[in-house]
């Protein structure tokens, strides 16, 4: 039991400190009920019950809003905005690439496809052109893409070194998001990492109208998409298996142990050297 319970919860406290009202409410702890209103009014924390349902409340509200600030500033879930980032940009210019290639169809003899042919179409100097113009945002969007997996490559060996070795920082950063965090993702079992990513067949397969996934975002990885689609679903649970533990020494210790990428290359070696029929 806290000291500041036989007084009251914010004994001591300055009504005007709402740091120290939010340690109070935070590091505080009960074993039972007590006349709460009436302890704040002895200790000289409120003037009467009202006072003190009022001052209560704005401090719950402040220790809220901080933890939530804290929570938003956090290492992985700037990882996490990062590659949402990273995604939204390269999904936009694939698609601005699209229209730009089917408008300059119609108006040009070498029109191309693709974020290449847009930039080699921004460098035109027709400035008032708005098929040029169109180009130079799909150039500048694919700009920024680079520049932001640059910096998801260069931060999250930061935020799970492990992870990261054995994922990739890119595929590392992509769990972490789908998991809303690395706590999150610490805490789940391979088989539901395993299948992150999948989750409409994963719904569909618990309708009765599809088979189980065998993985889901982690097909990416060379583990998986390198091996026999005979093996492929021992691959994804090996993989899975790793980065699973991998999390949880990110986030429950954070030291980098290379005997886990050891260890996955060697059993997917087993895996990928079994025969196919």
């Amino acid at each position: 039991m806290s000291e500041n319970t036989h007084a009251g919860w914010f004994s001591g406290v300055d009504p005007d400190d709402l740091d120290g009202a939010r340690e109070a409410i935070e590091g505080g702890s009960a074993d039972e009920p007590r006349a709460w209103p009436a302890l704040a009014v002895e200790s000289g924390f409120a003037a009467d019950e009202d006072e003190y349902y009022e001052r209560l409340h704005e401090a719950t509200v402040y220790a809220t809003r901080e933890a939530v600030r804290e929570a938003e500033i956090a290492d992985d879930k700037q990882l996490i905005h990062a590659v949402r980032a990273m995604d939204d940009c390269e999904r936009v210019a694939n698609e601005l690439a699209e229209r730009v290639a089917e408008w300059a169809g119609s108006r040009r003899e070498d029109a191309g496809t693709g974020i290449e042919y847009a930039r080699r179409l921004a460098q035109d100097d027709a400035s008032d052109d708005p098929l040029v113009s169109l180009a130079r945002r799909v150039r500048d969007l694919a700009d920024e893409t680079d520049a932001l997996r640059s910096h998801v490559e260069r931060t999250a060996p930061e935020v799970a070194p492990n992870l990261a070795a054995l994922a990739g920082p890119v595929l590392a950063a992509r769990l972490i998001a789908l998991a809303g965090g690395l706590e999150q993702l610490a805490r789940k079992p391979a088989g539901t990492v395993q299948v992150l990513g999948a989750e409409e067949a994963l719904f569909a397969h618990l309708r009765g109208r599809a088979p189980s996934p065998k993985h889901g975002i982690i097909f990416t990885h060379e583990a998986v998409s390198g091996t026999h689609s005979q093996h492929r679903g021992s691959a994804a649970r090996a993989l899975a298996g790793k980065l699973a533990i991998a999390a949880r020494i990110d986030h429950y210790a954070g030291d980098l142990r290379p005997e886990l990428e050891a260890e996955l290359h060697g059993r997917i070696e087993t895996i990928q050297g079994r025969d196919t029929e």
